[in-house]
C-alpha cells in the first residue's frame, strides 16, 4: 500500500545545501523514480501503470509535451514523468471526511506541496457563501448552481473559462464550443504565461506558431543551440534525443544563465554506458549569458554573419523571404560595448559560436520559458528566426525552429480553439458547423482576466485543470482578484492552492485523469493529444477510477453546457459525453489538419498536423514570405545593488505541482526557500552563504512585493542575476510588467534586493 501523506508540512522545514551535479539521471534517477512511485501505490500498480506511458495503446504522459519516437521503449518515460503518473495514479483520496475535518482557512495556511500530497479528489464539493468548510453536492446541483450563477450575469463576457494544458483535444473543442455558444471569446490558458512570445514572434515571422522540427530533424542536425531552457528538469526526454543526435555527429551549444547537469552530461538510464558508465557529453560550447542577453548574442551573431563572405543563403531569402534589406541595414553595425554588457560574454565566445556555425549546414535553435518571459521576448524570438532564415534554415530537414512546450497537450489546447483572439477563419468554420454566430471580440488571456477579476468586470471564473493562483503572476494581486469574484470553479483531479482562494461561493469538481478508465453509456472511449512537435495521437488510461461517479472531462464540459445553454440549444451534447468519436467528427470539419480524423489518430503513432513553412516552403504570413524583422537591442534597467530574478523549477516539481523537497542537481534538499546567487555578487553585496533574506521586488509602481525568509546559496549563476523556485516567488511578478505584444509576465526578470529577514 502506499504510504499515507505527512501531517504536518515539511515544505515550511529550511534546507540543506550541498554541491551542484555535473551529469543528470543514471542510477539516481531509477531510484528516485522507484521511491517516488512507492510512496503514492502499491508495487503492482505501478508496474501496471509505468508500463503503459507514453506507449501505443497506453496513455500520454501527464507531464511535458515531448514527443514519442516511433518505437518507444520499454520504459518509454523519464524520472519526472514517472513523479507525475504516480501523483495522479495514488492510491491516496482526499475525500468528504477530510473537508469536514479541514476548514477552508487552515488549508489557506498550508504549502502547495502538502495540499497536493493529500490524493486524488472523489467528490464534487461546494464552499457554500459565508461557510467555513466544503461539503458534498450532487453533479445536477453542482451544475445547475453554475447554470444560475452563469445566467444572472449581465454579459456573458462577466465569465472567464481557463484551460490547463492537460486537457484533451476533445475537451478543449468541447469547452472552447461551450463558452463561445454562450457568447463569450474569454479563454485564457496556461500557454499566456509561458509560450505566448513564441507564437507571437512565430506567427508575425514565419505564418505558423509553432515548431518547425520533429524529432527526426534533431536526429539529422548539424548544430543545436538550446537556449534559455534546462532539458534535464523540465523535459527530460528530450536529453535522449540530444544524445542520439550527438552521437550522430551533432554539435550542442547550450546558452543559459546557470549551469545545468543536463546539458552537461547525460547518463542514460536505458543503456548501460548510462548505468555504470560516465555517460555521454552533450554540450561543446556553453554560453554563460546574463539574464536577458539573448537577443543580444543573436544580433551579434547575425551581423557576423552578414559580414562574412558566402555566410547569407541569397537564394533562399531572395525567394522566400521579404523585409531583409531593412533587417540588413540595421545589423549591419554593431554596439560592441553594449553586446558585451547586455550578453557577460567574452567576444571570443561569441566568435566561437559563429565558427560552428559557419561549419553547419543543418541549424536547429530550441528554447523555453528562459527566452519567452522577458520584456523583450517576442523581439528576441523573431531575432531567432532572423539567424535562421540567414543561412535557409527554414523548411529544411535537419533544421529550424522548436519552442519546447511545457505542459502535455498545451499546443493542442490552442490548436482545438482556446485563444481568446480566434481567427476570422476559425470562427467561420466553428458557426458554420454549429449554425450559430461566434462572438467576434477579442476575449481576455490570463493577465488580463486577473485585473478584470480585480476590476469587478469577471464574476465567474471557471478553470478546467491547472492551478491558476499559484501559477499566475503577482500572486497577492490574482488571490485578490479571485476573492471579488461571485463563483470560482475548478474541475480537478487532486487538491491544489486554487481551492482555498476562493470567490464567494466555490466549487471543486474532480474529474478523471489521463491514467484512469474512461467508460461511457456507450462503452470505453479515449482521447487524444498534441505534443510539442505537432503529431496527434490517442490516449488511453486503464486504472480503475478514484471514485465510481468521477466524470471525464468531456462529461463535465457537456453536462454544464447543457444545463447552462438549455434544452433549446441543438448541440448534442449528451451525444458527445456518450461517444467522443463524434468531437472528433466535428473536429475534422472545423480544424484543418484534422480530416479523417478518427481513423487518423487510430493508426499507431498517430498522425503529423500540417505546417507549411515545413512542408512546402510556403509561409502564410502577411507578405506571402517569411518577414525578416528589425529588433533594437535592449537590456533591462538594474539599478546599483539590485539583481535581475528569474523563477524557475526545483527537479522535484513540475509547473506548479510539487513532487518533493529536493532539487539534487542543484544540490538543493529538504526545502524550497533558497535564492541562488553568485559569490562574487554576494560578496558585493555582503550576503554570506547560509544567510536568510527576504526578497523585494522593485516596479515603477512602488508596490512593495516581498518573498519572505530565503536562504541565500553561493551558485555559478551568471553575474547580475539570480534564481529561486517557482510558485514560491511568483508574488514577486508585477502583474503589469508584461512582455510587449504577447502580454506573458516577465518571470525571468524581476529587479529584486535582497533584505536581511528579520
Amino acid at each position: 500500500m502506499a504510504k499515507q501523506p505527512p501531517h504536518r508540512d515539511p515544505a515550511q522545514d529550511a534546507p540543506h545545501v550541498g554541491p551542484p551535479a555535473h551529469a543528470a539521471a543514471g542510477l539516481p534517477a531509477i531510484g528516485h523514480t522507484l521511491r517516488m512511485a512507492a510512496d503514492q501505490m502499491s508495487p503492482g500498480r505501478v508496474l501496471a501503470t509505468l508500463r503503459k506511458v507514453n506507449q501505443q495503446g497506453g496513455f500520454d504522459c501527464p507531464g511535458c509535451a515531448w514527443p514519442d519516437p516511433d518505437k518507444p521503449h520499454l520504459a518509454e518515460f523519464c524520472e519526472n514523468g514517472a513523479k507525475a503518473v504516480a501523483e495522479e495514479a495514488t492510491e491516496r483520496r482526499t475525500t468528504p471526511e477530510f473537508f469536514a475535518a479541514h476548514p477552508v482557512a487552515e488549508l489557506a495556511e498550508r504549502s502547495g506541496y502538502w495540499l497536493g500530497q493529500q490524493g486524488r479528489l472523489t467528490t464534487p464539493m461546494l464552499l457554500d457563501e459565508g461557510a467555513s468548510h466544503y461539503a458534498p453536492i450532487g453533479w445536477d446541483e453542482a451544475f445547475a448552481l453554475i447554470a444560475a450563477e452563469l445566467t444572472a450575469l449581465g454579459s456573458p463576457d462577466e465569465a472567464a473559462f481557463y484551460t490547463s494544458g492537460r486537457t484533451s483535444n476533445e475537451a478543449a473543442f468541447a469547452y472552447q464550443l461551450f463558452a463561445r455558444r454562450l457568447g463569450t471569446n474569454n479563454l485564457p490558458d496556461c500557454s499566456n504565461m509561458c509560450h505566448e512570445s513564441s507564437g507571437s514572434a512565430l506567427t508575425e515571422t514565419l505564418g505558423v506558431g509553432k515548431g518547425s522540427v520533429s524529432l527526426k530533424d534533431l536526429y539529422q542536425a548539424d548544430l543545436i543551440i538550446v537556449a534559455g531552457q534546462n532539458p534535464g528538469t523540465n523535459h527530460p526526454r528530450m536529453l535522449s534525443a540530444l544524445e542520439r543526435a550527438k552521437r550522430a555527429g551533432a554539435k550542442i551549444v547550450s546558452v543559459n544563465p546557470l549551469p545545468e547537469a543536463g546539458l552537461e552530461r547525460f547518463k542514460n538510464p536505458q543503456t548501460p554506458r548510462g548505468l555504470v558508465g560516465s555517460g555521454t557529453r552533450l554540450t561543446d560550447l556553453f554560453l554563460q549569458i546574463r539574464l536577458g542577453g539573448d537577443l543580444a548574442l543573436f544580433r551579434a551573431l547575425n551581423h557576423l554573419l552578414l559580414t562574412t563572405p558566402d555566410a547569407v543563403d541569397e537564394a533562399f531569402v531572395a525567394e522566400h523571404c521579404a523585409g531583409y534589406r531593412e533587417f540588413a541595414a540595421e545589423a549591419a553595425d554593431l554596439d560592441r560595448p553594449a553586446t558585451l554588457a547586455a550578453t557577460g560574454l567574452p567576444w571570443e565566445q561569441i566568435e566561437e559560436l559563429h565558427r560552428l556555425v559557419l561549419s553547419s549546414r543543418k541549424i536547429i535553435v530550441c528554447w523555453a520559458m528562459g527566452l519567452t518571459q522577458h520584456k523583450h521576448s517576442v523581439p528576441t524570438i523573431r531575432e531567432v528566426v532572423n539567424f535562421l532564415l540567414l543561412r535557409g534554415n527554414v523548411g529544411r530537414p535537419g533544421a529550424g525552429v522548436c519552442p519546447v512546450r511545457g505542459h502535455s497537450n498545451v499546443q493542442g489546447d490552442r490548436t482545438m480553439g482556446i485563444f481568446e483572439r480566434p481567427s476570422t477563419a476559425f470562427l467561420d468554420a466553428l458557426g458554420k458547423e454549429f449554425a450559430f454566430e461566434p462572438p467576434r471580440a477579442h476575449g481576455y488571456d490570463t493577465v488580463d482576466t486577473i485585473r478584470a477579476m480585480r476590476d469587478g468586470r469577471i464574476r465567474v471564473f471557471f478553470a478546467m485543470g491547472g492551478n491558476f493562483v499559484a501559477a499566475s503572476p503577482d500572486t497577492d494581486a490574482t488571490e485578490a482578484a479571485m476573492r471579488r469574484c461571485r463563483l470560482t470553479v475548478h474541475v480537478s483531479t487532486k487538491l491544489n492552492r486554487s481551492h482555498v482562494i476562493t470567490g464567494a461561493r466555490a466549487l471543486i469538481l474532480p474529474t478523471l485523469g489521463r491514467t484512469d478508465r474512461d467508460v461511457s453509456t456507450l462503452g470505453p472511449q479515449f482521447v487524444s493529444v498534441e505534443d510539442s512537435m505537432g503529431m496527434v495521437h490517442s490516449s488511453r488510461g486503464g486504472l480503475r477510477p478514484p471514485a465510481p461517479d468521477l466524470l471525464s472531462e468531456v462529461a463535465i464540459v457537456s453536462r454544464l453546457a447543457r444545463a447552462a445553454l438549455g434544452p433549446q440549444d441543438p448541440t448534442p451534447w449528451e451525444d458527445f459525453a456518450r461517444d467522443y468519436d463524434l468531437i472528433r467528427d466535428r473536429i475534422a470539419r472545423v480544424i484543418p489538419g484534422f480530416d479523417d480524423f478518427n481513423a487518423k489518430v487510430r493508426r499507431p503513432g498517430g498522425f503529423a498536423l500540417p505546417h507549411a513553412p515545413r512542408d512546402s516552403r510556403t509561409f502564410p504570413t502577411a507578405t506571402g514570405k517569411a518577414n525578416f524583422t528589425v529588433n533594437p537591442l535592449t537590456a533591462p534597467d538594474v539599478p546599483p545593488g539590485r539583481l535581475l530574478l528569474q523563477t524557475l523549477r526545483s527537479h522535484d516539481q513540475y509547473n506548479t505541482t510539487v513532487y518533493g523537497l529536493d532539487d539534487r542537481y542543484r544540490g538543493i534538499t529538504g526545502g524550497r526557500r533558497v535564492v541562488l546567487v553568485n559569490p562574487a555578487d554576494a560578496a558585493e553585496l555582503g550576503l554570506d552563504d547560509g544567510r536568510f533574506v527576504d526578497l523585494v521586488s522593485e516596479w515603477k509602481d512602488g508596490v512593495e512585493r516581498r518573498a519572505a525568509h530565503f536562504r541565500v546559496v553561493h551558485y555559478p549563476v551568471a553575474r547580475g542575476g539570480a534564481a529561486a523556485y517557482y510558485p514560491e516567488t511568483n508574488v514577486l511578478v508585477p502583474l503589469d510588467s508584461t512582455a510587449d505584444i504577447s502580454n506573458t509576465p516577465t518571470s525571468k526578470a524581476v529587479v529584486v534586493r535582497l533584505e536581511p529577514t528579520a
